[in-house]
């Protein structure tokens, strides 16, 4: 797998798929989520419909698949961070468990390139260095990972992107 950082809008990259960091509702919100419900369409909000019909809301660490709709990309893996709070209660390992899970149904779906978003650093407030190692960490040492061709960390905002490239540089990794 080959893992680049880059910064832009993830609605906008033509890859397999894109995850998004969904709320446990899975009907939309802020941040990501709003923008990848509300330039997707209605075919993603439909796909969470049924989804929340079958097995209810979405857990923190859990991820679900859709339709992309109108996005550019094929599919959406929809995942909930953990909002930090102080941390505690395995959050570390919660936020882990959306990019191992996330990754599982990629696997799953004969995905080969993605991009994710730096999941639970907006409004959940999970501190941006602490998510970026726990990211990386996970994705570099997933099991699976020489089924994925590309993987993308997607960063909206320039602190971010630093954080990101400076430690996929640290650990030797692809950058850019």
């Amino acid at each position: 797998m080959e893992i680049q950082v880059i910064q832009a809008d993830i609605t906008t990259l033509k890859v397999n798929a894109i995850v998004n960091a969904a709320n446990s509702s899975l009907l939309g919100g802020g941040g990501v989520d709003g923008a990848i419900h509300r330039k997707g369409g209605s075919e993603i909000l439909e796909a969470c419909k049924k989804i929340r019909a079958q097995q209810g809301k979405c857990n923190t660490g859990e991820a679900v698949i859709t339709t992309a709709g109108k996005l550019p990309s094929e599919y959406v893996i929809h995942t909930v961070g953990p909002v930090w709070n102080a941390g505690g209660k395995n959050k570390e390992e919660l936020l882990a468990n959306c990019y191992k899970n996330s990754l599982d149904l990629a696997i799953e779906h004969n995905i080969k390139t993605i991009a994710f978003p730096n999941i639970s650093t907006g409004i959940y407030k999970f501190p941006k260095q602490l998510a970026a190692e726990i990211a990386i960490k996970t994705v570099a040492t997933y099991k699976h990972k020489d089924t994925i061709d590309e993987l993308y960390f997607c960063c909206f905002d320039q602190e971010n992107y630093e954080i990101y490239h400076k430690l996929m540089a640290d650990e030797n990794l692809n950058i850019d």
